[in-house]
């Protein structure tokens, strides 16, 4: 299925919001990612007309210090021999959340003990549901609509701070760029803050780890049904969590991403490096592209770096 219902359309989820679950069958563990048909994959194929390639990795290490005390910095190690012909190199304490990267349908759930599809806690302790592997053997290609809501909220706009985009936001961004969304879409959230956090001295980054204050999106069902309606496949921000934080975890639509990846099986990168394509967008006025990403292929796994490009 590729044509999807409206928002108002789908059954009431038991604790707030709506479901989407079943619409790519009850045993389907892609989500939104589904909707990256070739035919789309080929239309976005035709968007590449200068071949200017954008990498979207951050540095493993450019979160530092990292958000949680239950990860760590990733440290790397050269083994060597002297006058050996060769090097190889090992990381270890590596967290695959911890830079630019992306949420499986296993990282949050709708409820507890309930997963996108209706997997379990089970199912995703086991990796028979949700976890990155599905994605990885699909692969994650289509097309990416850049909206800079720095350039659309100027000066008065601190990345910063916990400031969260509305719908209004995101639809005075899309009208900047002139476009137009399509089904399948990857929105690709520029909202300055890695980059203005990459500039940051020790004592500051240090408060944002401790208070977790990042600009994203605006929680409650508008948003949903927004996300919703418009049928993109996944969203990718320069932040920690797509939407604004520190969460509220009330509810599930005051905490998006029980609803994003519990109930939608919506994509979400975090902490994608947007800078230098947004820089490009701005002077060639093109705010789109041909996005492919390649999910780590690691049985069970629940993250992965995002190792993404965009080709415009």
């Amino acid at each position: 299925m590729t044509q999807l219902p409206r928002y108002d359309e789908l059954p009431e989820a038991p604790e707030g919001g709506r479901s989407g679950w079943g619409l790519f069958g009850s045993d389907d563990n892609l989500g939104l990612v589904n909707l990256l048909t070739p035919e789309r994959v080929l239309e976005a194929a035709r968007l590449v007309k200068r071949g200017r390639v954008f990498p979207m990795n951050a540095p493993l290490d450019a979160v530092s210090p990292p958000i949680s005390s239950a990860r760590g910095m990733p440290r790397h190690h050269l083994v060597h021999a002297d006058g050996a012909l060769s090097f190889d190199d090992v990381y270890d304490n590596f967290f695959p959340q911890g830079s630019s990267q992306w949420d499986s349908l296993g990282h949050i759930g709708y409820a507890t003990n309930t997963f996108y599809n209706g997997a379990t806690e089970a199912d995703i302790a086991s990796g028979r549901r949700n976890t990155m592997d599905h994605w990885a053997r699909h692969g994650i290609a289509g097309r990416a609509v850049i909206l800079d809501l720095v350039g659309t909220l100027g000066n008065s706009y601190d990345p910063g701070t916990s400031t969260a985009f509305a719908v209004d936001d995101l639809e005075r961004a899309r009208r900047d760029a002139n476009l137009e969304y399509r089904g399948g879409d990857i929105i690709v959230l520029h909202t300055g803050f890695l980059g203005w956090y990459r500039d940051q001295g020790e004592a500051v980054r240090a408060k944002v780890a401790r208070t977790m204050s990042t600009p994203g999106l605006a929680s409650g069902e508008e948003m949903c049904r927004y996300l919703w309606d418009i049928h993109v496949a996944g969203i990718v921000a320069d932040t920690y969590g797509v939407e604004v934080t520190p969460p509220d975890f009330s509810s599930p639509t005051s905490f998006l991403h029980r609803m994003l990846i519990g109930q939608f099986g919506m994509a979400l990168g975090e902490l994608w490096w947007t800078e230098d394509l947004v820089a490009d967008c701005t002077e060639d006025g093109v705010y789109e592209g041909l996005l492919v990403s390649a999910p780590m292929n690691g049985s069970g796994a629940i993250g992965s770096p995002a190792n993404a490009l965009v080709i415009k």
